[in-house]
């Protein structure tokens, strides 16, 4: 059966979804949530809803799915213990360290990895599950053939986003409010600029990065066939009558096989949406029509909205199983027992029956009164017993032995597992490299190389896999030159139709020399070593804390970059026990999107041509090209350190990276020897990032 996840932001959200038909809630609890600006809940109030939800048989999922830092690691396993011990059934992760640090506490409860984690493909799944992980979310941007191919081979759990917001960026790869606002999608704070409007040159502002909210209602089926396990509604940040009435509907379509009706559809609009909704990912059809605003009708959400409310409060979904057995004889005193679906055993006695002068006790009579569990969370599942003829009992005897039972096995679903306990104990402390950093380069696109840059050597050369022409001069000077060393860098996308392409591409660079690659996904990792490459991790890996470094290096990579969300202080403060790299300049990526901002804003396919967005205060934010049809949405301003190399110098860095992404071949030079010590360029409305602000 497929198992309905829905989202609860408050005491009151989880009633909500409990009476609707949610087999498994999923909350926050502390600080270190993706939905900080939720009401979530404090201590008590969490314990509270773990035992409301347990008594009910509906499994409760804690989200510690947002970057932390060092500092942090060890309030995040605190509370993963304070979970524990009132009873939550998984936790949630998107950082590769606090899922370490969860283990090492809470060993017996399972871990499942957020949709933040960013995996898309059956290599991302197989890594989830090689590092412990027994669920993963993936990623929303999934077409239904994808999905299936994920679904047919995967070792581990597979649960997918089915209703709720939908991000333009590729979950866990948003930068844009973290950079531009300080508030990290990462961590919990999206400002949701995605929502803002834009324009392009020559074109009118619109909104081409706000999605329409996902709906995929219609394909309960579909899903429960290739064999998902969970279906994950949005809306923490949402009312909880948001939460009841779209679980309800989804409910009925996953459980009962009842297709979504047009008034299903017309409530779901009313709820929430944004012009409609979309299935633009799943049924593989991407383009303008996915877009769409929030137009706000809270007068005629209001009476829906009161009516839902008045019936989660007042009723109770009936999900848990009983079955019954009763015993009726002369002389001896009525006797009920019940077990329920975890085992739990009940035995009342009552009166003992008189004999009957109009209407007698029958089996009839024992299977109705029995079957009255209204106001419980159970239901009758079968009655057994014997009853013998001529005999009477009042239904106000029935009743109370009832009751009673009830509320006896109520009380022992109440308390929670116990369970093993382990302490934090981060890894060793290594201070890091003691030189200077070294000077390492990456390009977007072929062109940018020259002679020039060459004969500078920096240390490392990324460049995209996609741009190795081996029958390129320019690129065999790089090649030969025993200075540097040329790293292909993968997509941080590769879909499974796609891998390929790109093992192709692999295969031919082992050889050509290239033994080594720069990858930013997680599902990329074994892939390419399969393929005889040492792997270096890039920033989209979003290595936050020092226990992130200890899992890549047990995985094998060779070095790591650390996102750019990070102070400089927390970077000196690191343990680093694998070559650490930051970025020092460049314009930073905002964004990676699967639908094309350029072929949605002008109706063609003109990447050479488009020069990017232009928001509301008039800043520019170029767009370009990725692999597969896919767009980055670089930052508006260069990202510019230069005149800090004292400062970087004492970070315990191994590499300082120049990331070069619209300057041309000769601007790539320019700012190369700047990094060197030679000339005085800067560019004009630089940013030091986020460097020294930090986020919030």
């Amino acid at each position: 059966m497929l198992e309905i996840l829905s989202p609860a932001g408050s005491p009151e959200g989880v009633i909500a979804a409990a009476q609707n038909g949610a087999d498994a809630i999923y909350m926050g609890f502390g600080e270190f949530n993706a939905r900080k600006n939720a009401k979530n809940f404090t201590f008590d109030e969490f314990g509270r809803a773990l035992e409301y939800c347990r008594v009910r048989g509906v499994k409760t999922y804690l989200t510690l799915n947002t970057l932390a830092t060092d500092n942090e690691l060890p309030q995040v396993a605190e509370r993963a213990k304070e979970a524990s011990r009132l009873g939550i059934d998984a936790i949630i992760v998107q950082d590769l360290g606090v899922m370490s640090a969860v283990r090492q506490v809470v060993p017996d409860v399972p871990v499942h990895a957020s949709t933040q984690m960013a995996v898309h493909n059956l290599e991302g799944a197989k890594m989830a599950a090689a590092v412990g992980l027994k669920r993963v979310v993936v990623a929303r941007e999934l077409s239904r053939k994808k999905l299936a191919y994920i679904c047919k081979y995967a070792p581990i759990e597979i649960e997918v986003f089915v209703h709720g917001a939908l991000c333009m960026c590729h979950s866990g790869q948003c930068y844009m409010s973290a950079v531009i606002g300080r508030r990290s999608g990462n961590r919990g704070l999206c400002a949701q600029p995605c929502r803002l409007s834009y324009s392009a040159v020559g074109h009118a502002p619109l909104y081409p990065l706000s999605l329409k909210d996902n709906c995929l209602v219609e394909y309960m089926d579909d899903l429960k066939a290739m064999g998902v396990t969970g279906v994950k509604i949005e809306g923490r940040m949402k009312r909880p009558e948001y939460s009841a009435i779209v679980t309800a509907i989804y409910a009925k379509a996953a459980h009962l096989g009842r297709t979504p009706s047009q008034e299903d559809m017309r409530v779901l609009k009313k709820a929430f949406s944004r012009q409609g909704f979309t299935s633009g990912y799943y049924a593989n059809r991407l383009g303008a029509d996915m877009f769409g605003i929030r137009e706000d009708d809270q007068k005629t959400s209001a009476a829906l909205f009161a009516t839902t409310r008045k019936g989660y409060l007042n009723g109770e979904f009936q999900r848990v199983p009983v079955r019954f057995v009763g015993s009726i004889a002369e002389g001896k005193r009525s006797k009920l027992a019940a077990i329920d679906d975890r085992k739990n055993t009940a035995v009342v006695y009552g009166a003992i029956p008189e004999v009957a002068f109009h209407k007698e006790v029958t089996m009839a009579t024992l299977q109705t009164q029995l079957h009255k569990t209204g106001g419980t969370p159970f239901y009758c599942a079968g009655v057994k017993g014997t009853v013998q003829r001529g005999l009477a009992l009042s239904v106000s005897a029935f009743n109370e032995m009832r009751r009673s039972l009830l509320a006896d096995l109520l009380e022992q679903r109440k308390p929670a597992p116990v369970r093993a306990e382990g302490e934090f104990a981060p890894g060793e402390d290594f201070s890091g490299y003691a030189g200077a950093p070294i000077l390492t380069v990456s390009v977007m696109r072929a062109d940018q190389l020259s002679l020039e840059m060459e004969a500078l050597a920096p240390k490392i050369l990324y460049i995209p896999a996609t741009e190795l022409d081996f029958e390129s001069p320019m690129l065999q000077r790089f090649l030969e030159n025993e200075e540097i060393r040329v790293v292909a860098a993968l997509p941080r996308a590769i879909h499974d139709n796609q891998r390929k392409e790109i093992a192709d591409i692999l295969t031919r660079a082992l050889t050509q020399g290239i033994t080594e690659a720069l990858v930013g996904n997680i599902g990329q990792i074994q892939f390419a070593m399969s393929h005889g490459m040492a792997v270096r991790g890039d920033f989209g890996l979003n290595v936050f804390n020092s226990e992130t470094l200890y899992v890549l290096k047990n995985l094998g990579l060779k070095s790591a970059t650390l996102s750019f969300e990070l102070r400089l202080a927390e970077i000196r403060d690191m343990s680093k026990p694998i070559n650490t790299e930051i970025i020092t300049y460049g314009r930073l990526p905002l964004m990676i999107t699967e639908n094309c901002i350029v072929r949605n804003t002008t109706g063609a396919c003109t990447c050479d041509s488009f020069s990017g967005l232009v928001d509301r205060q008039g800043a520019l934010f170029p767009v370009v090209p990725e692999f597969g049809c896919r767009n980055v949405l670089l930052n508006s301003k260069k990202l510019f350190m230069a005149d800090k190399s004292n400062v970087i110098g004492a970070l315990g860095l191994w590499g300082e990276r120049l990331s070069f992404t619209t300057e041309n071949a000769v601007e790539c030079v320019t700012v190369m020897r700047r990094y060197m010590g030679e000339g005085d360029y800067k560019p004009s409305g630089f940013t030091r990032g986020l460097y020294y602000r930090g986020v919030e």
